[in-house]
């Protein structure tokens, strides 16, 4: 089981900017995994009681202020997101993404062979169906100063499949969290 001693301690807090694109990146990818996987609220909610989260995360009121906190999202409720809330997200993604690993493991072999036929990866079944739930949420769910063109959509969407399979490894909430800091520094 992940735990929060998995993350890198020699990393500073991040700062409220980075902690900005932190939020956004994490809804992103969880995102990613509803549109894989079908996962909701039930599930991140199962996995924050597992892992002893549910003092940061206890109901689907704070579930929705923490997912609410992406600068990406429409509507209000937008809540800042502290270090503590960030380091559980990112537990909670990764555990989420290790119980799903067959079905991402599955997709990005589809997108592999699609690649290597120079196929369109929408072709494949699983992908298709994964590009369509994700572009739907994505659409709408963001501002519409963030929408973004189908293809960068896309784009983004199989980005995000490639590292889930990443974060579902046993180091993936260490990967996660240094991948979102090091992000949020650009």
């Amino acid at each position: 089981m992940t735990s929060a001693s998995s993350f890198d301690n020699n990393i500073d807090a991040p700062t409220l900017p980075q902690l900005q694109a932190i939020k956004a990146h994490l809804d992103l990818i969880l995102i990613a995994l509803e549109a894989l996987t079908g996962l909701g609220s039930d599930e991140m909610l199962s996995v924050a009681e597992k892992l002893g989260l549910t003092e940061i995360l206890s109901d689907r009121i704070t579930l929705w202020r923490l997912r609410q906190a992406s600068p990406l999202r429409k509507g209000k409720g937008r809540k800042k997101l502290d270090v503590d809330e960030a380091r559980a997200m990112t537990l909670i993604s990764c555990s989420l993404a290790a119980q799903q690993q067959f079905a991402i493991r599955n997709a990005v072999a589809q997108l592999e062979k699609s690649t290597a036929l120079k196929l369109p990866p929408h072709r494949e079944p699983i992908i298709g169906d994964y590009l369509d739930r994700f572009n739907n949420l994505y659409q709408e769910r963001m501002t519409e100063e963030d929408q973004a063109k189908p293809d960068a959509i896309q784009r983004l969407a199989l980005k995000l499949l490639i590292d889930l399979l990443f974060y579902s490894s046993q180091l993936g909430s260490r990967r996660l969290w240094v991948a979102l800091f090091e992000r949020s520094q650009t």
